[in-house]
């Protein structure tokens, strides 16, 4: 089982798209996958109410909810058979809480926007991973997807300097497209909606998978 967290200390940096894409990509590909939102906004859970049955099915586990009725350790229950487990984290995680998050993560996926406020930022939260979760990238895997990109853009160029600097793989640059709205309207990943446009989303979805699945195979 592979355990996949979604995590940036910077909120509106897309971790909630990236999460529901990514689970449904996998879902789509026959992988047993579950979903779990540690959010209190729930947007994740949201997104997987809307989906219906006729598309590949996701488990989905609201961490974030403070029923007292049951343990965390019997609302995290995994049913038996998955594969796949994407955390959707909360915005503002730091010390001990961030440290919490990643625990068991075979990998770190950071998503980053093109602007100086997200790229200071995440430098930051980099540092921290090293420093304080003492993460290792022999241990733990770390990768970048760059999302909302517009390319030939000066904020684009300039978070491309930035990540040519940092000794961690970016295995997707996720253009800026209304097609993601879409989507996620209707409890879908961008590569079920089957439309024409989205054939170069679906590309980089396909990558994203390839990617994980090769340094799956390595790890192995």
């Amino acid at each position: 089982m592979q355990r996949i967290v979604v995590i940036n200390m910077k909120g509106g940096c897309g971790k909630t798209t990236i999460a529901t894409n990514l689970a449904s990509a996998l879902a789509t590909m026959g992988r047993n996958t579950t979903l779990i939102d540690y959010d209190a906004q729930g947007s994740s859970m949201y997104w997987l109410k809307q989906r219906r049955g006729e598309y590949s099915e996701i488990n989905g586990i609201a961490a974030y909810d403070t029923n007292k009725a049951v343990t965390q350790s019997w609302r995290l229950q995994l049913p038996f058979d998955t594969e796949y487990v994407i955390v959707d984290t909360p915005a503002g995680l730091k010390g001990l809480d961030m440290v919490d998050q990643i625990n068991g993560a075979h990998t770190i996926l950071i998503p980053v926007l093109p602007s100086s406020i997200d790229t200071h930022a995440t430098a930051d939260f980099i540092r921290d991973l090293y420093l304080i979760a003492k993460v290792k990238p022999k241990n733990i895997r770390l990768c970048i997807i760059c999302n909302r990109v517009k390319a030939n853009t000066l904020s684009f160029h300039t978070l491309e300097n930035f990540l040519s600097a940092m000794d961690i793989p970016v295995i997707a640059k996720l253009r800026e497209t209304q097609n993601y709205n879409k989507a996620s309207e209707r409890g879908l990943g961008i590569h079920e909606l089957g439309s024409k446009a989205s054939e170069k989303d679906i590309e980089d979805w396909r990558q994203i998978v390839n990617w994980l699945d090769m340094e799956q195979q390595v790890q192995s």
